[in-house]
């Protein structure tokens, strides 16, 4: 994109609770902007951007698929992404390079509680956003009420830009808050055609209304407009829109517009306030990074192709055509099909073999791409989600992304022996593609753990690993992934010396730990360090923690929230050598750890369900069996909407559990929250079963 044009490029994604709409959504946009020629639909497994076999069987987004489309003279690259709390970090990586995001809200539903998981991510990232509330032809549609609901439980500044004409079954359209227009959808052109009418009477009046109450919002961010507005001057629509659109790019403001997309009314609108209110990446301006060579100081990129090149790799998957493809958001400069990039956390250089622009799993090649676009390239061999390509000669690392905890593992074993010589190869791959998926083996059982995000997510990798990756498994039962930690303070002092081949070799390492609460970390500090001992020794003394800590001390599970001080160190430079230091320093950790008294947490999950109000009592008493703590009970319509805290343990298979509770009218979201310690009692009981006593 030359930096002329760069400022009709509109990189956004599309966000939202399950069921929402968000595909559907997407796919009127691919329709209405010739995209497509036909219509994709979610629930018949047709949908453009739900193409992988599993989303088309479930008729859920399980990837982020991204697309390019034109729409008024813009170009708009889209990014859909999941509503399922397994998927969560497709969310996030996609949210951390994107400039603006439409988030979507069901009717009835309102703000549900992955709406507030994805728009604490987008918080995260200074995301700009506008919301759509759709399915306004739902029976129990209440658009003000999800106004209300974004402004309280998201504590959002917004206000409606539209009004809907009719509800439920009378949904027509909407007026135009900003022209003062009616918009309804007529004729069996699956929605392509809508007229604009002038306001009257009534119409007009009430419109009004809305519309000072819109004045009323946007005088909090503009004071020249406050002054326009409390003199009485007429504010015209252009005026509206300038004004609309800086709050929402600088201040955060939200415009609010309605409609339905399964009944193809709304996504006209919603496509131009996506060019007139979102931001280009010339209105998100310079983006701040490291230097390299010293990452105290701070370097900015202009999103300008005349400057150094610079982007971020937020997305690997595989291509059956081209292999391993790397989506990459280019913030500055210029790359080329065969020019080589740098990647300064892994000091290599990497080749741009194919430039592609993606369509969900189509692709067009390209032979260059610059600052604002959003690409796939294929080539890399180094670079994984999250780092930095940039040009070599002044490197620069764009901060890296968090990824969630696990929280739950199964045991998996290949079904043959070539299935075996598979099977590795392939977890690697899939760990490199997905960065919130991980495995081990269990060094107590000899068993391979995959770990995931949730029941969800490991049935996905799984059914990936025989379909796709033609690797047969036999998978065990999903079990929770227990962590270890210490109760109180402890030292200890081990020393690993022997002679290999006539040659001494030795390290020492006395090691203090002590706990530090509600946290996932291994920290190391030095209590002083000796110049005259070389860096490397310190360096394989943190190595020896940091590697013993995944294995536990205890039952195999990896130890967190642990403050690490290394005392003092003994150093005989003549038979000072790193692999010695190492394994005193994992000694004198689990010795230390043993000392302190061991226990064993438990991940802790929020619920929440939303349930009609006749079946509260019912899972109300299955939450408090389940050992789980209510927290709260929100009356919405004629459901409550349950808050919670459950033992992760205790969840499996409450889907069904809950459907049977409730003749399947409730829904629930289950989030991982914190780690918290077990009894002894229960400690012992649960690894009593896998025959291990303490």
């Amino acid at each position: 994109m030359k930096s002329t044009e760069i400022h009709r490029v509109r990189n956004i994604g599309i966000m939202a609770h399950i069921d929402a709409g968000k595909t559907t959504t997407t796919e009127r946009i691919l329709f209405y902007t010739g995209k497509n020629y036909k219509i994709g639909e979610v629930h018949e497994g047709t949908a453009t951007m739900d193409w992988m076999v599993q989303e088309q069987e479930r008729g859920i987004t399980i990837t982020a698929a991204a697309t390019t489309c034109l729409w008024n003279n813009a170009v708009i690259n889209i990014i859909d992404t999941p509503g399922h709390v397994d998927f969560t970090i497709e969310v996030e990586r996609s949210l951390r390079v994107l400039d603006g995001a439409v988030g979507v809200f069901c009717a009835v539903g309102g703000v549900e509680p992955q709406s507030e998981t994805v728009w604490g991510q987008a918080d995260k990232y200074n995301v700009p956003r506008i919301a759509f509330v759709n399915k306004m032809d739902r029976t129990g549609a209440d658009f003000l009420s999800v106004i209300t609901e974004i402004r309280e439980k998201l504590g959002k500044k917004a206000a409606a830009i539209q009004m809907p004409i009719g509800s439920e079954e009378t949904f027509t359209g909407m007026i135009d808050l900003i022209n003062l227009k009616s918009m309804t959808w007529v004729g069996n052109d699956q929605g392509a055609k809508f007229e604009l009418n002038d306001l009257t009477g009534s119409e007009l009046d009430e419109a009004k209304l809305y519309r000072d109450e819109l004045l009323e919002t946007l005088a909090d961010f503009d004071d020249e407009l406050a002054e326009s507005y409390l003199g009485g001057n007429e504010i015209s629509a252009e005026r509206l829109e300038q004004v609309i659109r800086k709050a929402t790019i600088k201040d955060g403001f939200i415009p609010v517009l309605c409609g339905s997309a399964f009944k193809n009314k709304g996504v006209q609108p919603l496509l131009d306030a996506i060019v007139k209110y979102l931001p280009s990446p010339l209105d998100k301006g310079e983006i701040k990074g490291h230097d390299a060579k010293n990452v105290e100081e701070i370097m900015t990129r202009k999103p300008d192709e005349t400057d150094l090149f610079s982007s971020l790799a937020f997305k690997i998957s595989s291509d059956p055509f081209v292999g391993q493809i790397t989506y990459l958001r280019i913030y500055s400069g210029e790359m080329t099909v065969g020019s080589h990039v740098y990647n300064p956390l892994e000091k290599k250089k990497e080749r741009i073999n194919k430039i592609l622009q993606m369509h969900a799993n189509k692709r067009t090649e390209l032979e260059s791409a610059s600052a604002g676009d959003i690409v796939a390239v294929t080539g890399l061999k180094f670079t994984t989600t999250g780092q930095t390509l940039c040009a070599e000669h002044k490197p620069i690392i764009f901060d890296l992304m968090e990824f969630p905890e696990t929280v739950i593992s199964i045991a998996i074993e290949p079904k043959t022996s070539a299935d075996e010589e598979k099977l590795q190869k392939t977890l690697d791959y899939l760990k490199i593609e997905d960065p919130s998926f991980n495995y081990r083996t269990n060094k107590e059982t000899g068993q391979l753990l995959i770990f995931g995000m949730g029941e969800l997510h490991l049935d996905i990798i799984t059914d990936r690993l025989e379909r796709e990756f033609k690797v047969g498994v036999n998978k065990g039962n999903p079990q929770v992934a227990y962590r270890e930690s210490i109760k109180g303070h402890a030292s200890a002092e081990h020393t690993f010396q022997r002679e290999v081949a006539g040659k001494g070799q030795f390290g020492q390492a006395t090691i203090s730990v002590e706990p530090i609460e509600n946290s996932l970390e291994i920290k190391v500090d030095f209590k002083k360090k000796e110049k005259s001992i070389p860096e490397e020794i310190y360096e394989a003394i943190k190595r020896g923690v940091q590697d013993a800590a995944p294995g536990g001390a205890m039952a195999g599970h990896a130890l967190i929230g642990v403050k690490v001080t290394v005392d003092s160190v003994e150093y005989r430079e003549a038979e000072a050598n790193d692999v010695a230091y190492t394994i005193a320093a994992s000694m004198a950790f689990k010795e230390a750890c043993q000392k302190a008294g061991l226990v064993l947490m438990e991940p802790i999950m929020a619920l929440e369900v939303t349930t009609p109000s006749d079946f509260s009592g019912d899972v109300i008493a299955d939450v408090n069996a389940k050992r789980g703590r209510i927290l709260g009970i929100d009356p919405k319509h004629n459901k409550d909407v349950l808050k919670a805290e459950v033992p992760l343990s205790e969840m499996f298979g409450y889907s069904t559990q809950l459907r049977s509770k409730t003749q399947g009218r409730a829904s629930f979201t289950l989030t991982f929250k914190q780690y918290e310690p077990l009894t002894h009692n229960q400690a012992k009981e649960i690894l009593q079963k896998r025959g291990i006593y303490i």
